[in-house]
């Protein structure tokens, strides 16, 4: 056999050899990975919504900007939020003046209470002097030694004191029941005060609300926002993206769920990375295939039944610190493949 001849067929016996190991390998070493192309790169990512209505004063980003959470994205005309809070800040004030002038009412009622009740223990000691004056009147009037007109002037003066005393008396009542109205009044004042500045608060973050800032860590995208556009509560002006927590979905067929759970470690193949590999781990499996949620389900129930194998979603998590990491893009292709061989299998492959 030529020297060429004997090249080839070493090459072609390597190659067949290294068929084999490919095939048998896993059967032997008991590795089964499971791998599909249904794989995409996701995030949670924000969609930012103005919580007030006005026309946009400026915009401090640009497409795809890397923003902080809690930088200013865009700012909202201020002018009439600014204006209500000053109004309800003056509303403030002057609630705050009425509660202190109906405690002030309500603490000087006690003195008013207090001169009335001397008052009337004054015309009672008027009332008993006048009542020993008639008396003593009297008797120096049956024994003659006094006047018919002084003992009817001792009546008068007992009767202007009973007036007196009975007059004493209701204006103590009075001022006594006062004090129920003034403290309702205070209660009153206290919950215009509240009122009030519930109405500042509102008014406040009303006014903060013209700044809309960044929720999360981010890339900026879809920026529909522009200086002088007229904005309303709810209506999207841009997404804030957080690639620093992007993660894939990979949907695997129901069939090649049997060993896979949780924690396995997986490898992402990225298609714009050149094929590049990144590592990571398999955090959960969806509850549910993607047509449970669907809006249109399928009707198993009539009709001809075709069985079709279907999806389950599975969310895996990249491992930190990866070079490439940075470079993904939310909605990239990817290929998955999830190694669902036991731990304690690993490590005796490892080993060996």
């Amino acid at each position: 056999m030529k020297r060429k001849d004997k090249i080839a067929v070493s090459v072609i016996a390597v190659f067949a050899v290294g068929v084999l190991v490919y095939l048998v390998a896993p059967a032997v070493l008991g590795s089964k990975r499971q791998t599909t192309n249904d794989a995409f790169v996701a995030a949670d990512f924000t969609l930012v919504a103005p919580r007030v209505a006005g026309f946009i004063k400026e915009v401090l980003v640009e497409d795809n900007q890397r923003v902080k959470a809690g930088q200013l994205l865009a700012l909202i005309d201020d002018r009439d939020f600014r204006a209500a809070a000053q109004a309800a800040d003056a509303d403030t004030l002057v609630a705050q003046a009425q509660l202190k002038n109906a405690t002030a009412t309500l603490e000087r009622q006690s003195s008013v209470i207090a001169q009335a009740q001397a008052t009337v223990a004054a015309d009672r000691a008027e009332m008993a002097f006048a009542e020993h004056e008639l008396n003593r009147y009297n008797h120096l009037a049956g024994v003659g030694a006094g006047t018919v007109q002084n003992a009817q002037q001792a009546k008068t003066r007992i009767d202007q004191a009973t007036a007196r005393l009975a007059n004493a008396t209701a204006v103590l009542a009075a001022e006594r029941k006062q004090v129920e109205i003034l403290t309702a009044r205070r209660d009153a004042a206290e919950g215009g005060l509240k009122r009030a500045q519930a109405a500042l608060e509102l008014a406040s973050f009303q006014l903060s609300y013209t700044r809309i800032v960044a929720p999360v860590d981010g890339m900026v995208g879809e920026r529909a926002v522009r200086v002088g556009a007229y904005v309303t509560p709810g209506s999207k002006i841009l997404a804030v993206v957080p690639l620093a927590d992007a993660y894939v979905v990979a949907n695997f067929q129901e069939t090649q769920l049997s060993h896979m759970h949780a924690g396995q470690a997986v490898q992402v193949r990225v298609d714009s990375l050149d094929g590049e590999l990144l590592n990571g781990h398999l955090e959960s499996l969806a509850p549910a295939t993607g047509v449970t949620f669907a809006s249109v389900k399928p009707d198993n129930a009539t009709g001809n039944f075709t069985k079709v194998v279907q999806r389950i979603p599975v969310k895996i998590v990249l491992e930190p610190g990866q070079a490439h990491a940075e470079r993904l893009r939310v909605g990239m292709s990817v290929e998955a493949s999830v190694d669902t061989q036991p731990v304690a299998k690993n490590r005796e492959v490892a080993q060996q």
